[in-house]
């Protein structure tokens, strides 16, 4: 009896032994699945609703929403625009289509001041341009998709007017990247050596508060020209 009961104990011990053991993974699978939900975040659409002009509490009627575009500029003096929300680091995707000759700009962490007048007098600027005709084409980091008069395109990667372009913007902890149709054009920390020189030899240097802000709205340009924008999303990272 007593060497029967040894067994049993011990058969007992290997089922408990084993029961754990087949449990744990599960377990630990189960927190890492909970721990990548956690961490991942959710995209916030960039519709018309989310966005007011510069310096106001309202956007203007010159910025129209449609059904096969999220805003479209369609004439000169609907003023710039700029998220109602701010972004520390993110993730902007959008596409845009230029007018024939036109001009106009994504910024990022621009800021409202009394003494600021412009969006450009804070945010660094992704360029949006009609390269073949507009005359800032002819100047060097004035190009479609350049960080505007800071630093150019690797490679020319825009679409003529009239034709969308799909473009985004990483920034995290000053690390900036332009993308544009699907190619990394332009990338840069900002406040490194390499853009304190970009910003010394640029025309930004009236404006201290260029690009030193860690926190800020994006907006789109108005520069006179009609242009449109699509697709317009971004996550928080």
């Amino acid at each position: 009896m007593k060497k029967v009961a040894n067994i049993l104990f011990t058969a007992s011990l290997c089922m408990i032994f084993f029961a754990c053991s087949e449990q744990k993974p599960a377990e630990t699978a189960t927190a890492e699945e909970t721990q990548e939900q956690s961490t991942e975040v959710a995209w916030e659409s960039l519709g018309k609703d989310a966005w007011r002009n510069f310096k106001a509490d309202t956007i203007s009627p010159l910025w129209v929403a449609g059904d096969t575009f999220d805003l479209h500029l369609t004439e000169k003096g609907g003023g710039d625009i700029i998220t109602k929300n701010k972004y520390e680091n993110f993730e902007l995707e959008i596409d845009w289509l230029i007018s024939e000759g036109g001009n106009s700009g994504v910024f990022f962490r621009v800021i409202e001041a009394d003494t600021l007048g412009a969006v450009y007098h804070s945010g660094p600027e992704m360029q949006v341009l009609d390269n073949e005709r507009h005359p800032d084409a002819k100047i060097v980091m004035h190009r479609a998709g350049d960080n505007y008069d800071m630093q150019s395109v690797s490679e020319e990667t825009v679409n003529p007017a009239g034709q969308w372009n799909t473009a985004k913007l990483i920034v995290n902890n000053g690390q900036v990247a332009h993308w544009l149709n699907g190619k990394k054009v332009v990338e840069y920390q900002i406040g490194s050596p390499e853009w304190q020189e970009q910003y010394n030899n640029s025309k930004f240097t009236k404006w201290p508060n260029y690009g030193i802000n860690e926190v800020g709205h994006i907006a789109l340009q108005d520069h006179g020209d009609k242009v449109w924008f699509r697709n317009m999303r971004i996550r928080k990272l």
